[in-house]
């Protein structure tokens, strides 16, 4: 699993830096399209990077007209990250982008052999998560 997570994400990386962005903005601009209107620390969380290397992300990101910070009014330290209009097409790109490399990815799967691959990466993942959580309650 993780040699095939390396394989893809280098074929995102090479692919997205055609459209003139780092696979990190990439994955930040699908993060605020599918999760809108959240604050920097839940997408440095979903990101798996620190606060900080968001931060200095989404300077660049903000300088470029593709997103915005806006107060949170539940908590006035916080931002809120906004997409802007200018980001719809190159989010769009990004989606065209995810959706190939998926077909790739499935490429002679049949459709009872893609439903039952996604069952089983369902439960892996219900699995690792019951398992981190137990880590951190014996931990």
């Amino acid at each position: 699993m993780a040699d095939n997570s390396r394989v893809l994400r280098r074929l995102f990386d090479e692919r997205v830096r055609d459209l003139g962005l780092t696979a990190a903005q990439a994955r930040l601009l699908l993060s605020l399209e599918r999760n809108p209107s959240e604050n920097q620390a839940f997408y440095a969380e979903r990101l798996e990077v620190e606060p900080i290397t968001l931060t200095r992300i989404v300077d660049r990101m903000e300088d470029a007209g593709w997103l915005e910070r806006r107060s949170d009014p539940a908590d006035r330290r916080a931002r809120i990250l906004h997409l802007t209009d200018k980001a719809t097409q190159i989010v769009n790109e990004l989606q065209g982008i995810v959706e190939i490399m998926f077909e790739e990815m499935l490429a002679g799967m049949a459709s009872g052999e893609r439903k039952t691959l996604v069952a089983l990466l369902d439960r892996i993942g219900e699995n690792l998560s019951r398992a981190r959580k137990k880590e951190l309650v014996d931990g």
